[in-house]
């Protein structure tokens, strides 16, 4: 991950190489970002995939090393979500590519997402996969896609276009590849404008019952 700070802004850059695996690395990473906007104050943050990609989800050489270590990524991952979904600063995604299973519940989990224009997918392939939705990303599905768009994104695994993604609630709007970063610092300066303390105890509130049915979910998991 790369850190940096611009006009009280922080940029949160990732970029394996490869597909941006949410695995161990990736997980310290970001919330070691999130720890140092937080201590330094910043303003706002921006959440930026590598060219072509956002990320691909989970780490899946995780899963085969062990049973342990795979529910252990997957509770980090989880409560990044609730993390991020509770964060009291803006979060805005800049969704450089593909986004994919976990990569498009980071996506959703951040307040104002911006796509780029492309080939690229959006997409919750669980069903597809033969894998069940916990009840956290149901909560965090439900509260960010459209109604209309649940069946085919959550049941039948439906791949979307960053176009149609905006219809559905994955993302907010599109831009061409080069525009992207100056407009998600554009809506990044826009929302660090907004009273921090409202921002932070609205988002709690308009979310309250997603969040809390995401931190049961969680609290259920941890049990296991």
């Amino acid at each position: 991950m790369k850190y940096r700070v611009l006009n009280n802004i922080a940029i949160l850059s990732f970029d394996d190489g490869k597909v941006n695996a949410v695995g161990p690395r990736f997980l310290d990473d970001i919330n070691s970002g999130l720890d140092r906007a937080e201590t330094e104050q910043v303003d706002a943050i921006i959440l930026r995939g590598r060219e072509g990609i956002f990320s691909g989800g989970f780490d899946l050489e995780e899963f085969k090393k062990s049973a342990e270590l795979g529910l252990n990524m997957v509770t980090r991952g989880f409560e990044l979500l609730l993390r991020l979904y509770s964060f009291p600063l803006p979060l805005v995604a800049a969704c450089t590519g593909h986004g994919i299973a976990m990569g498009a519940f980071i996506i959703m989990a951040c307040d104002t997402r911006i796509g780029c224009q492309g080939k690229f997918k959006i997409s919750l392939p669980e069903t597809a996969i033969g894998m069940a939705l916990p009840p956290l990303l149901l909560a965090l599905s439900s509260d960010r896609i459209a109604p209309q768009h649940m069946t085919r994104v959550a049941l039948q695994s439906e791949v979307y276009n960053p176009e149609q993604a905006v219809d559905a609630g994955f993302i907010d709007e599109t831009v061409t590849p080069e525009l992207l970063d100056a407009r998600a610092m554009e809506v990044a300066q826009k929302l660090a404008n907004l009273p921090q303390t409202q921002y932070a105890e609205n988002k709690l509130s308009i979310r309250a019952q997603a969040l809390r049915a995401m931190e049961d979910s969680l609290a259920a998991t941890a049990k296991r």
